[in-house]
């Protein structure tokens, strides 16, 4: 059975609901969140905080069936709150959230056939199959698209069903192929070791993709590894390590003749509970260590440590993509790379793009209310 109490040494409202769970609603957390306080049709708060009584307590309380009515005794608002709103919103209580899913961390067993996989036209087309494939690409970091044409923008369509493309200097999609006088190594034929895209940029990149219009030439195969694989074994072999990677910050920068764009970035940043949330490594792009002398050298073996862990095989993951296949992955969690390849034996050319992490997880929820009003 349902009761409410008014605790007012505390100043909570405490609700214990059927279940037996209760909650403890602060007053001044109450007022603030009263219903009243949004607008009918923005849903933004209109509610000024200020004109609040710091001191506000209720003068009476009602618990009818499926709400709980608030009389307060300084402004004479009333205050409505459903039952279910109060349960689902109790302080303490992290808010559901569709765009959260558990990481599914992988290594160097993976394959390609592990990987989510989705057809470009069930993409474009069913809302439930852009959903699910979603989830999956951003549990995995990393996932593939099948079906597309030799239209370039046959990719981008995709990633604009998501949400609005991210422009960079290299401008709102790019060609990785290569070209003469590149500004990016991506625009020649070497090797590309493991890194993460524009760590040099306030806020790096989050979701790229990378259709394939043709990949004819020897060699060529496209690299991944984990971030959050490599952070986690790193923690726990040498901590130090790790702590000294998610604290100090070094430079990254690029240049060229129209750019000079530099920010300061850790290599590992950890969310509010410590965890890894995003990998930003790119050292063709990192500038001098500028940290004092002291550090320099507990600096430099942490970052060699990382580094080694990149090339370790372990951790990497390789695979040809064919042409009408799209790769996607977390440009902030999940290292990518190129084997070498000679552009003499064939043509290899990608059309790629980004898409925020935030578009990426606002298409998720919109796409998570629809169906709950649809009743899946």
């Amino acid at each position: 059975m349902t009761a409410v109490d008014q605790l007012p040494e505390q100043r909570i409202v405490r609700v214990t609901f059927a279940d037996g769970t209760h909650g403890d609603y602060p007053f001044i957390w109450l007022r603030d969140n009263c219903p009243t306080a949004w607008h009918p049709e923005t849903h933004e708060k209109v509610q000024d905080l200020l004109r609040i009584p710091a001191d506000i307590a209720p003068r009476d309380i009602k618990l009818r069936e499926s709400e709980v009515e608030i009389a307060w005794d300084r402004d004479n608002h009333i205050s409505r709150f459903a039952l279910d709103w109060l349960a689902d919103n109790r302080p303490g209580r992290v808010l559901a959230d569709p765009a959260v899913v558990t990481s599914a961390v992988w290594r160097g067993d993976t394959t390609k056939a592990d990987l989510p996989r989705a057809d470009a036209s069930a993409l474009l087309s069913d809302d439930g199959a852009l959903y699910d494939w979603l989830a999956a690409a951003k549990a995995w970091g990393l996932a593939l698209v099948d079906g597309l044409s030799s239209d370039p923008e046959s990719g981008m369509a995709v990633a604009r069903r998501i949400g609005f493309l991210r422009e960079t200097n290299f401008g709102k999609t790019f060609e990785v192929k290569s070209k003469a006088n590149p500004n990016n190594l991506a625009y020649t034929a070497v090797a590309l070791p493991l890194h993460t895209d524009l760590a040099n940029q306030e806020l790096p990149p989050g979701f790229q993709f990378l259709h394939c219009l043709a990949n004819e030439a020897v060699g060529g195969g496209s690299v991944f590894a984990d971030g959050f694989a490599i952070a986690a074994d790193l923690r726990a072999t040498d901590p130090a390590a790790f702590d000294l990677l998610s604290r100090r910050s070094v430079p990254f920068r690029f240049h060229d003749v129209d750019h000079d764009i530099r920010q300061r970035q850790t290599v590992i940043r950890l969310d509010e509970y410590g965890n890894p949330a995003e990998i930003c490594w790119n050292a063709h792009l990192a500038g001098i260590f500028d940290m004092p002398a002291e550090t320099l050298a507990d600096y430099y073996a942490a970052y060699r440590a990382l580094m080694a862990a990149t090339r370790d095989p372990a951790y990497s993951v390789e695979f040809t993509l064919k042409a009408g296949e799209m790769v996607v992955f977390d440009n902030r969690r999940v290292l990518h790379g190129r084997a070498a390849f000679d552009p003499t034996t064939g043509f290899r050319y990608l059309h790629g793009c980004y898409v925020d992490r935030g578009e990426f997880d606002s298409r998720m929820r919109v796409l998570a209310r629809a169906r709950r009003t649809n009743g899946h």
